[in-house]
């Protein structure tokens, strides 16, 4: 049996790094509304934030799986993520300043939770199944307390603070990493790597992450514009944060009894299926009761399978199909295809927002995501139970 405070150190990081995301994405547009960025600026600005992924995880995966330090990585990570925070406050506010800053975070922020995500697949080793979402919880926890602490936090005081909030929550992610060790059983340093090409050309693997691709481009409106859309609703900042938190709580919930409810019982096919279509009915809502909190709140309880559900299959996905020596670049394959999708999306989403309406865009994004339907074919059509790591591709 895992030691109990083992499992404790990696929910408190997830704690952590999710704090930093649950103040980053409900609020960082809005921080860049109030310093007089235009929306099509903000779209791009989301996109830069996001465009490293497109190459990012690989070069961290590799880095990963040769050197075999996933720990180090991850604090050196956690330590540039807090001096950004900090040059915000001493570079110039234009355009070219936060979107140099946002390209550097965006690439370290990539090295934490992949290969994060792996040191704990490792530490859990064969109870992984039973105890990745109890763990897993906690970054959920962190992004809810978050989210509530600090939109009743920026009522009372100046959005223009956040950075500070923001360098404050990294430097504890960065001091809490190091209470964390090397997995003993994960690979060491490799001479020569495995090469992961006969991985990603099975028809499974190819499949999910076209459909994640799919997915997340549906997602890109949300993620980039809906704490903005939300204020043009009139929505306060504490309503904002309720809405953001409500999500995770249902993905908390999700964590918590995926695998006993849903991972047991039924095929990925089935539950992919489930989740595009319950995806796309969230954006639908989304966009046509914006004027209405509880049809919001309604929508929101959908990121249980939008990203909860969807995400423990792409973390079985990665594990059956690549091996363990090929961990740190698979993870990295999952958020580069998460990266690609919501950086082509914001950026659409950017130039279409005034054109369109917000209203507008998260409807043809309900129409979107059905795209990945047909992709669905490939993914097996029986239950898995098969949790060990794979030994090839």
């Amino acid at each position: 049996m895992l030691s109990i405070p083992v499992r404790s150190k990696l929910g408190a990081f997830y704690f952590f790094y999710y704090a930093i995301v649950g103040t980053f994405m409900p609020y960082w547009n809005l921080y860049l509304q109030h310093q007089g960025f235009s929306f099509q600026q903000i779209g791009w600005l989301s996109s830069i934030a996001i465009i490293t992924r497109f190459f990012a995880p690989f070069i961290w995966g590799w880095i990963a799986d040769k050197s075999g330090k996933r720990m180090l990585l991850v604090r050196i990570a956690t330590w540039i993520e807090t001096c950004i925070w900090f040059l915000i406050f001493i570079v110039p506010n234009n355009f070219q300043s936060i979107a140099t800053l946002m390209l550097i975070f965006s690439f370290f922020q990539n090295a934490i939770l992949a290969q994060f995500e792996g040191v704990t697949l490792f530490w859990l080793g064969d109870e992984k199944a039973k105890l990745y979402g109890r763990v897993r919880k906690w970054g959920s926890v962190g992004f809810i307390v978050a989210v509530f602490l600090i939109g009743e936090l920026l009522d009372l005081i100046s959005i223009r603070w956040l950075p500070i909030i923001l360098l404050s929550i990294a430097f504890l992610a960065f001091i809490w990493a190091f209470t964390i060790q090397e997995p003993s059983n994960a690979p060491k340093a490799q001479k020569k790597l495995q090469p992961i090409w006969k991985n990603i050309r099975h028809p499974t693997v190819l499949a999910f992450f076209s459909i994640e691709f799919i997915l997340l481009f549906s997602f890109a409106p949300f993620y980039s514009f809906y704490s903005n859309y939300l204020h043009e609703q009139h929505y306060s900042t504490a309503q904002i944060g309720a809405l953001w938190a409500t999500g995770v709580i249902a993905e908390i919930v999700m964590f918590a009894y995926a695998q006993r409810i849903f991972l047991q019982r039924f095929s990925w096919q089935k539950l992919v299926i489930l989740c595009l279509i319950l995806t796309s009915i969230r954006w639908y809502i989304v966009g046509v009761g914006s004027a209405y909190f509880v049809v919001q709140l309604l929508a929101q309880t959908i990121h249980a399978f939008s990203f909860g559900l969807f995400h423990l299959i792409a973390m079985k996905v990665i594990f059956q199909h690549f091996s363990a020596e090929q961990q740190g670049r698979g993870q990295a394959l999952y958020s580069t295809m998460w990266g690609i999708g919501v950086a082509v999306g914001s950026i659409l989403a950017g130039h279409y927002w005034n054109l369109l309406s917000g209203q507008h865009i998260f409807v043809y994004a309900a129409m979107v995501v059905l795209l990945a339907l047909p992709l669905t074919y490939w993914l097996p059509r029986h239950s898995q139970h098969d949790d060990a790591l794979a030994t090839k591709g």
